[in-house]
C-alpha cells in the first residue's frame, strides 16, 4: 500500500482515538447541616467531637441557660395567677365572702337608720328652737353617707351573690391561653440553647471553642449528613439544553474502573459566572450551569469530595 493511502488512515485513527465524550467536572458531596445558635450565650458545654460519626438527636454543643430559665420560671408564675384567677370567677364567691357581705349590710343598715332618725330629731327641734340648724345639717350630712354606704354594701353583696359576667370568664380564659403560648415559647427558646444533631452523620466541623460567646446565629456545628454521595458538576453552556430534571448520565469517579449512573435532580436556571446577555455567542459557550446527579445504583460507602465526571450528549 502506497504512503498516499497509508497517511490519510493513521490520521483518522490518531483523530478517533483522541476525541473524548463531553462530561461536566465537578466532586462529590454530601447534604452539608449547618447548626446555628439562637442566643447571643457563652459555650458552656461541648459534648462531641469533629470527625465523630453522631447519630440523630445526640446533644453536639451547650449554651448558658440561665438567663432563660428565669424567662421560663416567670412564664410558669404567670400562668399559675392566671389559672388561680380563672378558677376563682368559675368556682363563684366563696360562702364566707358572702356571709361577710350580708353583715356588712346589716351594718350600714343599723348605721343608716340611727342616721335618718337623728337626722329627724333634730329637724324637729330646729322647728322649736332648740338646736341650731348646723346642727341638723351635721345630721343630715350623716345620714346622706350611711346611706351611700349602705347602698355600697348592697351592690356588693348582690355582685357576690349573682356571680361574675360571662364576658369576665372568656376574658380570664383568653388570658390564660397567651400566658400557656408565652410558656411554651419561652420553654421553646430554652431548649434551643442546647443544640441537637438534626441529622446522623460526621460532626464536621465545631467553629468555635469552651467557653466563647457566640452571637446569634453564628454556626455551631456543621454535620455531613450520612445519606447517598451526589455528583456536583458544571454543565457546559451548549449542553444545557439537551438535560431535563430525571435524565440519567454515566458518572465516573476517581479511583474506581466501572462507571455509575447519575440521575439529575436538579440543575440551575442561570449560570454561575457571567450573565448570558453580556456575552456574545462565542463567550456564552463557556457558561457553566451547576447541577447534581443522585448516585443510584451503587451503595458503596464513597467519600466526599471525590473528583467526578459526568458524561454528556448532544
Amino acid at each position: 500500500m502506497s504512503l498516499k493511502l497509508i497517511w490519510p488512515l493513521f490520521l483518522l485513527a490518531l483523530i478517533g482515538c483522541s476525541a473524548k465524550t463531553p462530561s461536566a467536572l465537578g466532586t462529590l458531596e454530601r447534604d452539608r447541616v449547618l447548626l446555628t445558635a439562637t442566643a447571643n450565650e457563652i459555650i458552656v458545654e461541648l459534648t462531641s467531637k469533629e470527625g465523630q460519626f453522631i447519630n440523630a438527636g445526640e446533644v453536639l454543643v451547650k449554651l448558658d441557660a440561665k438567663r432563660q430559665t428565669a424567662m421560663v420560671a416567670r412564664a410558669q408564675a404567670e400562668q399559675a395567677r392566671a389559672e388561680a384567677y380563672l378558677l376563682k370567677l368559675t368556682n363563684g364567691e366563696r360562702p364566707e365572702d358572702i356571709a361577710s357581705a350580708q353583715a356588712d349590710v346589716e351594718r350600714t343598715t343599723s348605721a343608716f337608720e340611727e342616721a335618718r332618725t337623728n337626722f329627724h330629731r333634730l329637724d324637729k327641734l330646729v322647728v322649736e328652737k332648740l338646736v341650731s340648724v348646723a346642727a341638723r345639717d351635721t345630721a343630715k350630712a350623716r345620714k346622706d353617707e350611711t346611706e351611700a354606704m349602705l347602698n355600697s354594701s348592697i351592690e356588693q353583696l348582690n355582685k357576690l351573690i349573682k356571680g361574675v359576667r360571662h364576658e369576665d370568664i372568656v376574658q380570664a380564659q383568653a388570658a390564660l391561653a397567651a400566658t400557656k403560648a408565652e410558656l411554651q415559647l419561652q420553654q421553646q427558646i430554652l431548649n434551643d440553647l442546647t443544640v441537637v444533631a438534626t441529622r446522623s452523620g460526621i460532626l464536621d466541623s465545631l467553629p468555635y471553642n469552651l467557653g466563647e460567646r457566640v452571637n446569634t446565629g453564628a454556626i455551631l456545628a456543621a454535620i455531613q449528613a450520612d445519606n447517598a454521595p451526589f455528583a456536583r458538576v458544571y454543565i457546559p453552556e451548549p449542553y444545557r439544553a439537551n438535560l431535563v430534571i430525571g435524565d440519567k448520565r454515566p458518572v465516573r469517579i476517581d479511583g474506581i474502573e466501572e462507571s455509575l449512573t447519575g440521575k439529575l435532580r436538579w440543575i440551575a436556571t442561570e449560570p454561575s459566572f457571567t450573565p448570558y446577555y453580556a456575552l456574545n455567542e462565542t463567550d456564552r459557550a463557556r457558561l457553566m450551569y451547576l447541577a447534581e446527579f443522585d448516585l443510584i445504583d451503587t451503595d458503596r460507602p464513597l467519600p466526599t469530595g471525590l473528583p467526578v465526571s459526568v458524561e454528556l450528549s448532544h
